[in-house]
């Protein structure tokens, strides 16, 4: 399980939710919004078509298990709520700051 990822290596950021649809959809575009000026792509998936090529897989805590299974090389960032999550937003700081993304 891979847990660090050195934020200058992030370059794919998936949402992933059930669906792929509706939370993920909504997640993604704030994403996008914050991150528009980083050379990060986020996408949005459903959690059991998760890109080979995800770096970072933000995903809400229930469906970390299967964020895992689907994307094993990737670091999966479990959060609670979808609007203010303190994991969320140490995704977006560890982008635009740079450093070490540690979950």
């Amino acid at each position: 399980m891979v847990t660090t990822i050195d934020a200058k290596d992030i370059r794919k950021l998936v949402i992933a939710c059930d669906a792929g649809m509706g939370s993920s959809v909504m997640l993604a575009g704030q994403l996008r919004k914050a991150l528009k000026k980083q050379p990060v792509e986020v996408a949005h998936t459903p959690v059991d078509s998760i890109p080979p090529d995800a770096d970072v897989v933000v995903c809400h805590r229930g469906l970390a298990e299967r964020a895992r299974r689907g994307a094993p090389d990737a670091v999966i960032v479990p959060f609670d709520v979808y609007i203010g999550d303190p994991a969320v937003n140490q995704v977006v700081a560890a982008i635009k700051d740079g450093g070490v993304l540690s979950v």
